[in-house]
């Protein structure tokens, strides 16, 4: 195992893309580790005097082009001998706060409240890494809970370029607040390499993120990633210690969630002595079906089933 470090700047950040042409920046070993640095935030969204910004957030600005709307990306990180049909298993071993603010808007037409709102508006929140809070400008503290929002592999290569605001197959924007460190997820091999870039970071969000924004801020994490040729997975999955974790995403939430539901049925029926009836019956007694997203276009829905209804099955 090797450990490996990738700093954010104009050579390894690229800004509201993804692609499957797009060359690596780091390639690394199987259960190798990576400790990777991301920023956040275009100018309009920089706090002022007072906090610290990263310099290379300004080098980004400068000299990054922004190809598509979406997140600025560290990355891609490609896996030597990842071939499409094969699984990333990525261990989520740290994150941690880059910088002490974050931000948090509403614009109109935009989140889960679209024509609510008229005008928008922006708060910088005060990041307390010593004490694990976030101080909202009205005095309110929440504790952090800090992932990133977008872990995604290159797309198939008939994608052409895309997005980086759509999660699809192969993750992407996936902001789901439990891809915390413990949290192993599994993302489908596309391209050759797998080419995983992280970003969007999140000091904590909540389910749904309805407004469209977390508190976002810049991380550093640490992955294991680990080539997996024994998984015939087509879609993102993760394990929590404690949970296994299937995932939809649908511009329509009830076909994603139909999606997700579905994904857990297989996957129990896979490592299980349990028929699909049995199976459905066990979810729907112990397994919570939860709204990762609202607002990505392409809606999200999770399904948290505990390892422990597993017990003798």
């Amino acid at each position: 195992m090797t450990q490996h470090r990738l700093t954010a700047g104009p050579d390894t950040v690229h800004w509201g893309w993804f692609d499957a042409t797009m060359e690596p920046v780091l390639t690394i070993d199987s259960g190798d580790r990576v400790t990777v640095e991301t920023v956040s935030g275009a100018p309009a969204n920089l706090p002022g005097e007072g906090y610290h910004v990263p310099p290379e957030l300004y080098r980004v600005h400068e000299s990054v082009p922004r190809k598509l709307p979406g997140h600025m990306l560290t990355g891609p990180i490609a896996v030597r001998g990842a071939m499409p049909g094969d699984v990333l298993e990525i261990r989520i071993l740290d994150i941690r706060l880059r910088q002490d603010w974050g931000y948090t808007f509403v614009r109109p037409l935009a989140g889960a409240l679209p024509d609510d709102f008229d005008t928008g508006e922006q708060m910088i929140v005060a990041l307390d890494a010593e004490r694990n809070v976030g101080r909202l400008p009205w005095g309110t503290e929440l504790p952090l809970r800090p992932f990133f929002g977008v872990m995604g592999v290159a797309p198939p290569p008939a994608w052409g370029m895309i997005s980086t605001i759509q999660p699809r197959a192969h993750g992407g924007n996936l902001d789901n607040k439990e891809l915390i460190p413990g949290t192993t997820l599994y993302l489908p091999v596309f391209a050759e390499g797998g080419k995983l870039s992280l970003g969007d970071g999140h000091g904590v969000q909540g389910d749904g993120e309805v407004c469209v924004t977390a508190i976002e801020t810049a991380l550093e994490g640490t992955v294991e990633i680990v080539l997996r040729k024994d998984l015939d997975w087509t879609y993102p999955r993760a394990e929590t210690p404690t949970h296994r974790m299937t995932m939809g995403m649908n511009a329509d939430l009830d076909d994603a969630a139909s999606h997700a539901l579905r994904q857990m049925i297989d996957w129990i029926t896979a490592s299980s002595n349990l028929s699909r009836h049995q199976a459905f019956m066990l979810m729907s007694l112990a397994a919570d079906v939860r709204v990762t997203q609202l607002v990505n276009e392409q809606k999200g829905i999770h399904v948290m089933l505990p390892k422990s209804a597993l017990g003798g099955a």
